[in-house]
């Protein structure tokens, strides 16, 4: 398959491409993967070196459905560009990432708002998806402790648990990830809040396989204490070896934006 898919696509929260789960995981049941190799390949799920990629993100909420198309430029871990292209109401709106770095773009009043460390928790555009999805500004390796739980049931696979580091800053204490009986793909993960009570579960599906590689083309995030409430993020295209520079990750380029 080219480098380029159109087709179905699915995030995590950092929107932006992957190095998907593939390839070396454990046979069905039998030896976990190690906690490393499932740490780097969470923190690197839907990134490449290079990257750009169009995103559907749908908000569902009681009596209101909303749907966003994004177009979002990655360059290695620490550089991305999110626009809006549509619908026309928001299209325009970008969001700019540098290493831990946060800025908004807002069209209608012509200005660009830097987002404090305080707001990275808070939801983008109106979603259950937060600012640090958005970015990835926290990693699995560097600022959580790991290991190995053990069996899951529901759904089968390995159990992970990774607990926020003391001098960690954040909204999410604990995460739980379910890797697949094959050590290859995520499952579902769950987010639990500085009480350790389970706030958000996000769930993994629609396989495809991209380059070579098979990844979860979807992934819905289902908040626990809102009935009615859910994000569907889907890739509707992607280019894991664009040609993107550094300079599409500057001030001086969203400025330019207006």
């Amino acid at each position: 398959m080219s480098g380029r898919v159109v087709a179905v696509l699915a995030f995590a929260a950092g929107l932006v491409p992957a190095l998907a789960l593939g390839g070396h995981g454990a046979s069905a049941q039998g030896s976990p993967p190690s906690i490393e190799e499932v740490s780097q390949r969470m923190d690197e799920l839907y990134r490449s070196h290079r990257s750009v990629a169009r995103i559907e993100l749908t908000v569902v909420r009681p009596r209101q459905t909303r749907t966003l198309r994004l177009k979002v430029w990655s360059l290695g871990r620490e550089r991305s560009l999110s626009v809006i292209e549509a619908p026309a109401r928001e299209a325009g709106m970008a969001t700019l990432r540098r290493d831990r770095n946060l800025w908004n773009y807002l069209p209608r009043i012509s200005r660009t708002v830097r987002v404090p460390p305080s707001m990275m928790q808070a939801g983008w555009m109106g979603s259950d998806l937060t600012n640090d999805d958005l970015t990835r500004s926290s990693s699995l390796e560097k600022d959580f402790t790991r290991q190995l739980v053990g069996r899951s049931t529901s759904p089968a696979g390995w159990l992970y648990r990774f607990d926020a580091k003391p001098e960690v800053v954040g909204l999410w204490r604990r995460i739980e990830y379910v890797i697949s009986d094959d050590g290859t793909l995520p499952l579902e993960a769950r987010n639990y809040d500085r009480r350790l009570k389970i706030a958000r579960v996000m769930r993994f599906s629609d396989v495809a396989t991209v380059d070579g590689r098979r990844i979860p083309t979807r992934v819905t995030m289902v908040p626990r204490d809102r009935e009615g409430y859910r994000t569907e993020v889907r890739y509707l295209d992607i280019d894991f070896d664009a040609k993107v520079s550094e300079s599409t990750f500057s001030l001086a380029t969203l400025e330019r934006r207006r």
